[in-house]
């Protein structure tokens, strides 16, 4: 209950901090909903405001979300079954908003895998070594700036992820050319600070700019 002076209203909030699962792909959703949702990826909290009073509420959450490239689901695909026309696949990316995506550290297209890699073993590392790599570089992290590296502000961000001179030079180059704002300048820089601190490395390197890059590139800018 929040008493906004002199109306009392009945606050029924989504703990979107504790939601695990969700069935729609994110387009499916009205954007007026998706859109709510850029202030708490921005500041990790949500405000409601009514008259001369204000609530804040803590809405720090880790957001993953799916999508089809167009309506159908098969633009890109190796055997060509998708017959959407590029209208219908602009206007369908298109209930994605910009500022949204901005907000989306990491934009990965994932393709059809064939048949036979389907059906063959997975090679990859035990979930208990990646989750000890993990582990490592969040303590690296706190040693650091006392802080893990989705917390640090702009200042610190300056401070803690400026990569070498090759990996600034790689960063620049990519901004004139995918067009992307200050936010994602940082966001990009915090993600290579990950890639970094994973590998168990002091400085930000080139590669890691270069891979950080590479996990923000949105369908509409390729």
């Amino acid at each position: 209950m929040l008493d906004l002076g002199a109306t009392t209203l009945i606050l029924k909030l989504v703990d979107v901090t504790q939601t695990d699962n969700c069935g729609n792909l994110i387009p499916e959703f009205h954007r007026s909903v998706l859109e709510v949702l850029r202030e708490p990826l921005e500041s990790g909290q949500i405000t409601i405001s009514r008259a001369a009073r204000q609530a804040d509420y803590p809405a720090r959450f880790q957001l993953i979300a799916a999508m089809n490239p167009c309506p159908c689901g098969y633009l890109g695909h190796p055997a060509n079954k998708c017959r959407c026309t590029p209208d219908q696949v602009a206007r369908y990316q298109g209930r994605i908003s910009g500022p949204l995506l901005d907000r989306i550290d990491m934009q990965i297209q994932v393709g059809a895998l064939p048949h036979d890699e389907l059906m063959k073993e997975s090679d990859g590392e035990p979930s208990a070594t990646i989750a000890q790599r993990v582990e490592n570089a969040a303590t690296m992290q706190i040693q650091r700036q006392g802080k893990l590296n989705h917390l640090l502000g702009s200042s610190e961000i300056d401070r803690y992820c400026q990569p070498d001179e090759e990996g600034e030079q790689l960063l620049r180059q990519a901004m004139v050319r995918l067009h992307w704002s200050a936010r994602a300048y940082h966001r990009v820089l915090k993600v290579a600070r990950t890639i970094a601190d994973l590998a168990g490395e002091p400085r930000v390197r080139r590669n890691d700019v270069a891979e950080a890059i590479q996990y923000r590139r949105a369908m509409r800018e390729q």
